[in-house]
């Protein structure tokens, strides 16, 4: 911010705002602009690709010696740079390029620090081909003045190689730097002796070795303290505006964010406050926290000391040692302190001594194991007889090859390995049994150790951490004769001449300050020299990343960690997965009730499921047909109250049971249902005062706001249950204690407003005077139904409905159940402005969903297939989740699929967009059908809130068929498009776009058709057998003992008497519909040489069996009818024709020219009514005669289930009399 706040007054010679950064956009081109001299590298593959043609869009590039085995280029920027992208291609015109990459940067070119994504993946994307760019922008910007580039990945195709042309991005950077000592500090002196601020911005770098000490620190009178240090190498801020004795409120606020800082890396300190809200960021990641307390400013007295606080008889703060390493460009509010402290200004005052402004590095030259196959082999003074070995480590990894050497002699061998947090020392003997001790405890926490071994012979010792007073002593019989060679880390997989052998895996992490018999290991003048050899190795750096800070592992979840990867502990957390996202519980007693549990206890149920409200435990109560939910709280029993007064109430605080107010809320926000007993007992004690009154007593619900309705009444009534059932004690009062008489009153009932429960505080103010007293008492919250479940809505236009920007975190997880039958379509998308991230889950087949996105590494996606359709208009419920271990999907029942992500993934789950139900962006493939039950990390969304009738949104699954134009005929069932709609006619014996077309035969003399509907019978064991598979499948099962039929048809005839149908089994049961010489018919016994139909049968249907429209509209290649003599389609006249519409596109006579239209029609309808009048006949029969019958035009589905019945009486057939 520019000037000042409060009371911190600015003067002209103070470095307000000091240009360290400059103004303007930071995006100017670094590498261009160099010089040769610039550019340095490991080797070169010939002369034409040299270090300094290594610059973006140039006419060759940088490509290193095919037998330099760990290459990199290197910058020299000549000046410090805030540096925040880097672009890459390949040698121009050739195949050329890398495809990986490491960077590491620094102030020195001897001293490096790893550029870390986030993820803690220090490998960067490079390029597919030789002449694209590929621009890679830092999540966080850093500060350097060299540069190397380490290829860790080329293309080799087609001869290709390492090559690499860059640039890198920044802006200039101005450093003012102090060097502290830990026996020094800065203070600097507020202007008027006083700071007061409600807005602070407080700015600073550093980098140290140690793992703790004092960085900033103020305090003021009234107990407002500002504390910035490194505790155990993570960075603390404490911070208070304030506490108050009076009001028992302690303002002090801890923030903790980082670890592992003691690396000599710089790291970039912003704390950001307004009020009460505070930011605290460090490199790229900021926690939130709103301070303790009810102050908003700040007010500190005299000074801010920087590095540490050293004043008369007082070295440092109690208990805090003050920083060690290097500060710069220390801002408070604009004041650049370290700039101030360069030119001596006044208001600086330095601990006395020599204070540096140069960084005095301590170069211990680290190096980081980081491959799978690395190892380091130094020489030693061979056949010596005392041994002595001294390094550090670092490292998160449980077990690994820490050092090996062989003795001289083949006297045996000598291996120091991690082992479960600890040393284990292995001593090999020839022909002897070997020896192993272990030393150390939790070694693997990422800090470094110390390991001093010393051997000569008969006695080994060891010591960790430099704790001489516990060193472990070996003294077993064995000899001692140094080897020529030490390997640390690992051993050779090739040239492995001194027969380095091991069981352990490689060692991951850092080491340094290495001493081989007391000499120190100077690592570049080893290789230079060429005395060792080393295998995928950094050095100068130490690239060791914390993966569990912050922590990864939700709900709580215990964060276990090794080099390049880590492990969630979900154990007693309530919730499941990769990183402890999954509830293990249901949300609510209704889905337990649903999911088969009938029967009432203790359930633990979890509102929210994977969102941040923890689970809790509540009493079901099961019913048939719905759950009640339970909770109990400290005030079932009457609370009696005395001596309060309208200014001085009583506050009966509400505590439940287990539950937390958060959670009981989020359980009255997704229940259907919630009442809460609550009853006010009165002596002479006033409760609302009503009608016009202030209220002496009332309570307290949801949101803390107040309520003056009671128990029994309407919301914000200022009632009692009493008022709306006219009977209170006196007329003139809406309450029974109202009336204030000396005798005992109540007021009861439920408060049923689900909106303002749970009860949260009962308030009563009346009880003061003489001979008052009141007591009430609070029944438990008694909640029902999950309205979240059935949130349902159908959408039936190309549309789409927007919520709020998803905002998930690290992991998402989207649910919902969909019900369809269109063949695809997108459920759900969110997006950023540029569709440079979003995620989509949607139908892409009849039988596949895809969940896909993009969150880092490109598009990818996550498919699943179903063996059986998804468009089958049934409930299919969809889960899928992203975070940084996987991307799952999960489809019903079926075996969900899953993408596993390698280490060091980071997913961006950063959208700007909308939240878009229904459609991708600008409505692509839109979604028709029925939605319900949507949640996003556990918390479910409104649907039925975006009901828009004329947007084609209606709440329910209801689509086209709810208000068809014209309904389905002769049992076809709709199928709902949504948008429209289609009439299933395969179960019937009709045809048409809505069923409605008569499928009729003409039979000439002699004519007859059959139908094979079996070919041979099933035994009853088999019948129910299949029914227990498909509840349907007994209408197909004909052949055995069906106790219930139904038959329908139409026929035409003038000839009688005669055969209309006739249905036999493969025992003595059969049917027959035969038509006397009277012309009545009757279902009986066929009559021996009775004479077949003349005339003609249409919509012939048997149960699920339609023989005519199987024999005209055959949909298999060899259909099971057989036909004797002249039989020939008509449809006999049988129904008028539907006046509905029919879709263009799937009629066959459509010309569109109305004129003709309408003459066939009329037409048509006189030759019909003639038709009708004089010749038509109409039946329909069913065997099981006390059954009601219903016309063949009924629209009732025949796909219903024939429920098999045993039992029924035997069916008395009358034979017909000629």
């Amino acid at each position: 911010m520019h000037g000042c706040i409060g009371v911190f007054f600015c003067r002209k010679k103070l470095h307000v705002l000091s240009s360290s950064v400059s103004a303007g956009p930071c995006s100017d081109t670094l590498v261009a602009p160099l010089y040769a001299s610039s550019f340095l590298a490991s080797s070169r593959y010939n002369f034409l690709y040299s270090a300094n043609f290594a610059k973006l869009y140039g006419s060759s590039g940088w490509s290193p010696s095919p037998r330099d085995r760990q290459p990199w280029l290197q910058i020299d920027l000549q000046k410090k740079y805030r540096i925040v992208a880097i672009a890459t291609q390949g040698t121009f015109n050739s195949y050329d390029w890398v495809t990986k990459y490491t960077l590491l940067y620094g102030d020195r070119p001897d001293a490096w620090t790893p550029y870390v994504m986030k993820g803690g993946n220090m490998t960067l994307p490079g390029n597919w081909n030789y002449y694209q760019v590929k621009r890679n922008v830092f999540h966080y910007p850093f500060t350097a003045k060299h540069l190397r580039f380490l290829p860790m990945g080329w293309n080799t195709e087609n001869s290709g190689k390492i090559g690499v042309r860059l640039e890198v991005y920044g802006c200039p950077y101005d450093s003012y730097v102090l060097h502290f000592e830990g026996d020094d500090m800065a203070a600097y002196t507020f202007p008027r002796l006083q700071f007061r601020s409600l807005r602070d911005n407080i700015a600073l770098n550093f980098k140290t070795l140690e793992r703790d000490g004092v960085l900033l620190h103020s305090d003021g009178q009234q107990g407002d303290v500002f504390t910035l240090e490194l505790k155990r190498g993570r960075l603390y801020l404490h911070i208070s505006l304030g506490s108050s004795t009076v009001l028992q409120t302690n303002g002090m606020t801890t923030m903790m964010v980082g670890n592992l800082l003691d690396t000599q890396h710089w790291h970039y300190v912003t704390v950001k406050r307004y009020g009460r809200e505070v930011n605290l960021t460090l490199d790229s990641q900021t926690e939130t926290a709103v301070l303790n307390g009810e102050f908003n400013y700040l007010d500190l007295d005299n000074q801010f000391y920087i590095g540490g606080v050293i004043e008369k008889d007082a070295p440092h703060l109690p208990g805090k040692p003050n920083f060690r390493g290097c500060l710069e460009n220390v801002f408070i509010n604009g004041v650049n302190i370290v700039a101030m402290a360069q030119n001596r200004e006044p208001d600086i005052r330095l601990a006395p001594g020599k204070m540096y402004h140069t960084c005095r590095d301590l170069l211990w030259k680290p190096m980081t194991f980081a491959g799978p196959n690395n190892y380091l082999q130094v020489p030693g003074f061979y056949r010596k007889p005392r041994l002595a070995v001294k390094f550090k480590f670092r490292s998160w990894d449980y077990t690994g090859l820490l050092m090996f050497t062989r003795f001289a002699d083949d006297l045996g061998a000598l291996e120091l390995g991690l082992s479960e947090g600890q040393v284990n020392i292995t001593l090999f003997q020839h022909g002897k049994k070997k020896l192993r001790f272990a030393a150390g405890y939790r070694l693997n926490d990422g800090y470094w150790h110390t390991v001093d071994l010393a051997a000569r012979d008969n006695l080994l010792t060891v010591t960790i951490d430099e704790d001489e007073g516990s060193p472990l002593k070996i003294t077993n019989p064995f000899i001692v004769k140094t080897g020529d060679r030490y390997f640390f880390g690992g051993c050779p997989k090739s040239n492995n001449t001194a027969r380095c052998v091991t069981k352990l895996n490689t060692f991951h992490g850092c080491m340094q300050q290495i001493f081989i018999d007391d000499e120190p290991v100077d690592i570049d003048v080893m290789l230079q020299r060429r005395w060792g050899r080393y295998t995928e190795l950094l050095l100068g750096t130490c690239g060791i990343t914390d993966r569990c800070t912050p922590n990864p592992c939700e709900h709580e979840g215990r964060c276990i960690q090794s080099w390049n990867d880590f492990l969630c502990v979900c154990e007693n957390t309530g919730y499941k997965g990769e990183v402890c996202h999954n509830s293990v519980y249901r949300e609510s007693c209704e889905a337990y009730r649903l999911n088969g549990k009938y029967w009432s206890g203790n359930y633990t149920i979890d509102p929210d499921l994977s969102g941040p409200l923890k689970p809790f435990t509540v009493f079901c109560k099961m019913k048939p047909n719905k759950a009640w939910t339970v909770i109990e709280h400290n005030r079932i029993d009457s609370t009696k109250v005395s001596g309060s007064t309208v200014d001085q109430p009583y506050i009966g605080e509400v505590q439940y049971v287990n539950a937390s107010w958060d959670e009981v809320t989020a359980l009255a926000n997704t229940s259907k249902e919630c009442e809460q007993w609550i009853e006010f007992s009165c002596y002479k004690s006033r409760l609302l005062n009503t009608p016009n009154g202030r209220p002496y007593s009332y309570w307290i619900g949801q949101n803390n706001e107040s309520h003056e309705y009671w128990g029994g009444a309407f919301p914000e009534s200022k009632m009692c249950g009493c008022a709306i059932n006219q009977t209170c004690t006196d007329s003139r009062f809406l309450c029974n204690c109202d009336a204030d008489y000396r005798q005992w009153y109540s007021d009861k009932g439920y408060l049923m407003f689900r909106d303002h429960l749970p009860v949260r505080k009962v308030v009563v103010g009346d009880t003061n005077r003489t001979g008052s007293e009141a007591q009430f008492s609070l029944g438990p919250l008694l909640c029902q139904g999950d309205r979240n479940i059935w949130n349902t809505i159908a959408i039936t236009k190309p549309t789409y409905l927007t919520f709020p920007t998803f905002k998930p975190g690290p992991s998402a997880d989207i649910t919902f159940h969909f019900r369809t039958y269109r063949t695809n379509g997108v459920f759900v998308e969110n997006a950023d402005d540029h569709h440079r991230n979003f995620i989509r889950v949607e139908l892409n087949s009849t039988h596949e969903v895809v969940f896909v996105f993009m969150v880092g590494d490109g598009i990818q996606n996550v498919t699943l297939r179903s063996p059986r359709p998804l468009n089958d208009n049934e409930w299919h419920y969809v889960e899928a989740e992203i975070n940084v271990k996987m991307a799952r999907l999960k489809v019903d029942f079926l075996p969900q699929a899953i993408l596993k992500f390698p280490g060091q993934t980071y997913v961006a789950l950063q959208f700007t967009q909308p939240f878009l139900v229904g459609a991708a962006n600008h409505t692509l493939r839109p979604y028709l059908g029925c939605l319900r039950g949507l949640r996003l990390n556990g918390l479910p969304l409104d649907l039925e809130g975006k009901v828009d009738e004329k947007m084609g949104i209606r709440r329910n699954c209801t689509g086209a068929c709810l208000n068809a134009s014209v309904p389905c005929r002769n049992g076809g069932q709709c199928i709902d498009g949504y948008a429209d709609y289609s009439c299933d006619c395969n179960n019937t014996a009709f045809d048409g776009f809505y069923c409605h077309k008569d499928i009729g035969a003409y039979f000439e003399v002699g004519a007859w058709l059959r139908y094979d509907m079996r070919k041979e019978p099933i035994s009853e064991d088999a019948w129910w057998a299949n029914y227990w598979i498909d509840p349907h499948w007994h209408n197909y099962s004909l052949g055995y003992n069906d106790s219930t039929d139904d038959i329908e048809f139409s026929f035409s005839t003038m000839q009688t008497p005669a055969v209309l149908l006739y249905i036999s089994s493969f025992y003595k049961d059969y049917i027959a519909v035969l038509l006397q010489k009277d012309g009545t018919c009757y279902s009986c016994t066929p009559l021996h040489n009775s004479p077949g139909l003349v005339g003609c049968i249409s919509g012939v249907r048997y149960n699920i069996f339609a023989p005519l429209k199987t024999y005209f509209r055959p949909n298999v290649t060899n259909p099971p009818v057989t036909t004797q003599g002249y039989v020939v389609e008509s449809n006999c006249g049988a129904f008028p024709p539907i006046n509905g519409y029919v879709p263009w596109e799937v009629d066959p006579w459509w010309t569109g020219l109305f004129i003709i239209a309408t003459t066939i029609a009329m037409l048509f309808f006189i030759l019909y009514g003639l038709y009708i009048y004089m010749y038509r006949y109409k039946g329909s029969y069913i065997t099981n005669e006390p059954k009601i019958l219903e016309s063949p035009s009924s629209s009732k589905p025949l796909t219903e289930p024939l429920h098999k019945e045993k039992n029924l009486q035997d069916i008395q057939e009358e034979l017909a009399s000629d």
